[in-house]
């Protein structure tokens, strides 16, 4: 059945970002301000170096045991690892039609989901007893929102479980509104709604509007406005945001945009070949060797 394909909602994830971040206001807040130790976890993420990164991201969650966005970092580094070992950012994956709907071939790495799963049950306990104090605490709602993404990612894209794989986009979105409802500057949650709108909209006529009987709507156009939200005004996730829409991009045949966008993202992150591997493929041109990522 067509209508089990959805996910990508927001990630990783994956995950993180780090150019364009508002000055550091409350420390208390890392979601919402820069926090050095962590936006250097994540710059390292976006040059493929998930092992430091994650050092980074376990010393300071060892310092602040508190806070849920800790574990969603640790989390967000295992899925995008992940990802970049399956080519999943990538658009030999964004305009295969088959595995833009269906996954992945194959299996995921085991051990790497595992450790994933657990870092993304540690996160929803620290955010679920943060909401027990306050209701609207936007820092447990940010991670219960990045946390259901990641998971509606995983589970559509690398373990091929379409039907959990909505409920979580479902679940996701619910947060994602409420903390926006609380947190209006919270761009980085724009990402999982762009995702997920983006993606279903992809879908067959027939199949979204079976979806809309569950409450699941899509709109490619206002999904890739959502993340140009994030892409103008994200924290931790702008450069996530500038990868999917350039892939989004790619789809679309709008070649101009995506090719903006990643000569931007190889000139952020020059240490990574992906982008510059991913630019040259936008702009038409033949991938030198020590370019494939």
């Amino acid at each position: 059945m067509r209508w089990r394909i959805y996910g990508l909602a927001s990630l990783l994830l994956l995950s993180a970002g780090i150019c364009g971040v508002p000055p550091e206001t409350d420390a208390s807040s890392p979601a919402f301000t820069k926090v050095p130790e962590l936006a250097s976890g994540f710059h390292l993420l976006y040059t493929q170096d998930f092992a430091k990164g994650r050092e980074k991201f376990v010393d300071w969650e060892s310092q602040h045991p508190d806070e849920p966005f800790g574990r969603v970092a640790v989390a967000a580094s295992y899925l995008f690892e992940e990802f970049y070992r399956q080519d999943v950012l990538s658009s030999d994956f964004f305009l295969n039609e088959k595995k833009f709907l269906n996954g992945i071939d194959g299996k995921p790495d085991a051990g790497r989901m595992k450790r994933f799963q657990e870092a993304i049950q540690h996160a929803r306990k620290l955010a679920r007893l943060r909401l027990e104090k306050d209701a609207k605490d936007p820092e447990a709602l940010f991670a219960l929102a990045l946390s259901a993404g990641m998971e509606s990612d995983a589970d559509m894209i690398l373990k091929k479980q379409h039907l959990e794989a909505l409920k979580r986009l479902k679940e996701a979105n619910e947060h994602a509104k409420r903390l926006l409802a609380e947190q209006p500057d919270a761009n980085d949650a724009y990402v999982a709604l762009g995702a997920a709108n983006y993606i279903i909209g992809s879908l067959s006529g027939g199949t979204r509007f079976l979806l809309r009987f569950g409450g699941i709507h899509g709109d490619k156009k206002l999904g890739m406005q959502q993340l140009g939200k994030t892409i103008e005004n994200g924290r931790y996730l702008q450069p996530f945001a500038k990868i999917l829409l350039a892939l989004a991009a790619r789809r679309e045949k709008q070649n101009p945009l995506a090719q903006k966008l990643f000569h931007e993202l190889s000139e952020e992150f020059p240490e990574s070949a992906l982008y510059a591997a991913e630019y040259a493929k936008a702009m038409g041109r033949p991938v030198p060797a020590q370019m494939h990522p």
